[in-house]
């Protein structure tokens, strides 16, 4: 079993979305697809940015943490495409 909850971690990711719009997280899906990403650059040399307490934590476990303390963030679809559009000015 995952800990924290996939709930739990939907929570901290939509905690910052103003009442009344979409949340950035509707699905497990996006948590899965971003814990993974971070995993692949954290077993591609990058720093973590929690504590570890045991060198044998896993990539994945890292993230899942990077994710649940708010050090890492899901940008929303309309927040990746903004560099496009500031480069096409």
């Amino acid at each position: 079993m995952l800990h924290p909850s996939y709930s739990d971690l939907m929570k901290v990711v939509n905690s910052e979305v103003e009442p009344g719009e979409a949340p950035v997280v509707n699905s497990r899906y996006s948590i899965v697809m971003a814990t993974s990403k971070r995993a692949r650059q954290i077993i591609g040399g990058d720093d973590p940015l929690v504590n570890i307490r045991d060198r044998d934590t896993k990539p994945l476990s890292i993230a899942v943490e990077e994710l649940n303390q708010g050090k890492i963030k899901i940008l929303s679809d309309e927040e990746t495409e903004m560099p496009e559009k500031e480069t096409e000015e």
